[in-house]
């Protein structure tokens, strides 16, 4: 009985050792592939931005890693998307420009930029992650973004929306501005706005921000 019990556990240890391996590697397998669907960039919609509230954004730059950037704000609905490689990356409420200050339509390219930029005409109002559109004052910067139009003409944007865009642009960036002109312009030529540059309207600790991690 003696021989044949320490028989047992002679053949029955090796298989132990064979079987514990394989229990590693399936785990280890595992593991990695819940870790790579967590890491997986979410894709966005431009139906988004139907859910934002004023101050909000969705940043998701790892859709599309490389590739041309280029900026659409839409007037009407106070939106900016921004698609990189032809992939929407960012969505954002703006504000643009109030009456008698409207932000210009058309397509434009990003001429300057500056991240700690003053207005020239506004008692030096600060303009941060300043994006030069024109060089008579329209420009995308951080600002405040209260739920409508309230600029000089330039479009303002969430603080942190303002950073994480001035960290991927480049100059030369297409920009397109588009929407419904005011009625007074509607029979006028089409010129760009004269303004100078805006300042922020808000304090940036009143700006509520939503990341793509936190929609």
């Amino acid at each position: 009985m003696r021989l044949s019990s320490k028989l047992f556990f002679t053949v029955a240890a090796p298989m132990l050792v064979c079987l514990a391996p394989a229990a590693v590697q399936a785990r280890s397998l595992d593991t990695a592939v819940a870790d790579a669907t967590r890491a997986a960039p979410v894709p966005l919609t431009e139906d988004q931005a139907d859910t934002l509230k004023a101050g909000d954004f969705l940043w998701q730059p790892d859709v599309a890693a490389s590739g041309a950037v280029n900026i659409l704000v839409d007037l009407d609905r106070q939106v900016a998307f921004v698609y990189r490689g032809g992939a929407l990356i960012g969505i954002s409420t703006v504000s643009t420009g109030r009456d008698g200050h409207e932000t210009p339509i058309g397509s434009f390219t990003i001429l300057q930029k500056q991240v700690d930029h003053k207005s020239n005409l506004y008692h030096e109002a600060s303009m941060p992650f300043m994006e030069r559109l024109t060089w008579d004052g329209v420009a995308l910067h951080a600002g405040g973004v209260p739920g409508y139009r309230e600029s000089h003409g330039c479009v303002h944007l969430p603080v942190a929306f303002a950073k994480a865009l001035y960290g991927v642009t480049d100059i030369g960036a297409t920009v397109e501005l588009r929407g419904t002109p005011p009625l007074d312009a509607l029979d006028a030529p089409t010129t760009v706005a004269s303004n100078d540059d805006d300042g922020m309207a808000a304090s940036p600790s009143n700006v509520r921000l939503v990341s793509a991690h936190n929609p």
